[in-house]
């Protein structure tokens, strides 16, 4: 099956880059032949699978972010291609053929470049997220404000400032616990070393914790790293284990690509489910599972709302919630696009965000 959709992006990848080459083929066509349009054509191939070569080659990071970047590019050339041709369409009886072409030339490079503006600004941009449960069937003591903020990838893109941001918000909000469900770190923890992000993340405070699980990201080799980097700077780090906070029973399992991880409902035995159970599970792919369990809340992220659409429109088809809020059973499940990003500060169809969620009892 991976081959298989290897194989269809290497194709689609072939697909979009005759499409940018045949983009600037229309754009310079005033001002080039017929060997500069080759040229451009086979300078667009010509850089995708040098980029493919380079991601099988395992060369680096660098080409991978130098590689999504280069998908995006792609992508967003080819809305500009439609976005331009409707244009065409509408405007081609009212303007003279001269003066719409020249027009066109100038809208569709402008277009490429106003998404790439907007999908920083969303990337960069946190938005806050509220919502109100109640939990029917359980007695609380007083309500509680959760903070929750997923998947940060703190990395080179990604680090102190928005984390001094994350810290201020909490406080504003006076969140009463703080729940980081996974994906922390870029996959290691080189730039929070380099970049000194640690006194950074140290200014998440609040009453009852801070509490983070490990997602698929923090599980790439530097797993025992970035767990001391998190209990360092005052984060308890729960791996597949639950805790009982302030009459709360807290629940926290480490990604699914730990195949050995134990499910939730062994988690659950023996203990006292009378209380509110909060789970912290980085991928929403079991939520329909821990419907069928005494689970109050779960809070994930994982699948960023798909990040650049219309990957928002996949990961929607490949999950029971795949971003938002629902209530399903008795229990009320949350799944955030992200505060930070994955690979590129570029997001379409999503945008950074924290959610502040108020939980009552009955």
């Amino acid at each position: 099956m991976r081959s298989g959709m290897f194989v269809f992006i290497l194709l689609l990848m072939q697909v979009f880059t005759f499409g940018l080459g045949r983009s600037l083929q229309w754009l310079f066509a005033p001002v080039i032949g017929k060997s500069g349009r080759r040229w451009l054509m086979a300078g667009a191939f010509l850089i995708t699978n040098a980029l493919i070569a380079g991601l099988l080659l395992e060369l680096g990071h660098s080409i991978f972010r130098v590689m999504a970047f280069w998908m995006v590019l792609l992508l967003f050339v080819m809305y500009a291609a439609l976005a331009t041709f409707l244009l065409h369409l509408l405007l081609r009886k009212l303007i003279p053929q001269k003066s719409l072409s020249r027009a066109l030339r100038l809208f569709a490079p402008l277009f490429v470049i106003g998404l790439i503006a907007f999908a920083v600004h969303n990337a960069y941009t946190p938005v806050i997220r509220y919502q109100t449960v109640t939990i029917n069937n359980k007695k609380m003591d007083k309500p509680l404000r959760i903070g929750m903020a997923s998947d940060l990838h703190l990395g080179v893109l990604f680090g102190s400032k928005q984390l001094d941001w994350l810290a201020d918000t909490m406080q504003h909000e006076k969140a009463d616990i703080i729940l980081l469900p996974g994906d922390l770190m870029d996959d290691n923890v080189k730039a929070f070393r380099e970049k000194n992000m640690a006194p950074h993340l140290a200014k998440l405070h609040a009453p009852l914790g801070v509490y983070a699980t490990l997602g698929n990201h923090d599980l790439f080799g530097a797993q025992k790293q970035i767990q001391e980097a998190l209990e360092k700077a005052g984060i308890r780090v729960l791996n597949n284990e639950v805790l009982r906070v302030d009459n709360l029973l807290l629940v926290g399992r480490v990604d699914d690509s730990d195949v050995k991880r134990p499910t939730t409902a062994k988690l659950l035995q023996g203990q006292n489910t009378d209380l509110p159970v909060i789970l912290l599970d980085h991928r929403p792919s079991s939520i329909e599972q821990h419907a069928k369990l005494p689970v109050d809340v779960q809070v994930s992220g994982h699948v960023h709302n798909g990040q650049i659409a219309p990957a928002n429109l996949i990961v929607r088809a490949l999950n029971r919630l795949a971003y938002g809020y629902e209530a399903i059973g008795n229990g009320h499940y949350f799944v955030t696009s992200g505060y930070g990003f994955w690979g590129i500060p570029l997001r379409l169809g999503s945008q950074s965000e924290v959610w502040i969620i108020d939980v009552k009892g009955r």
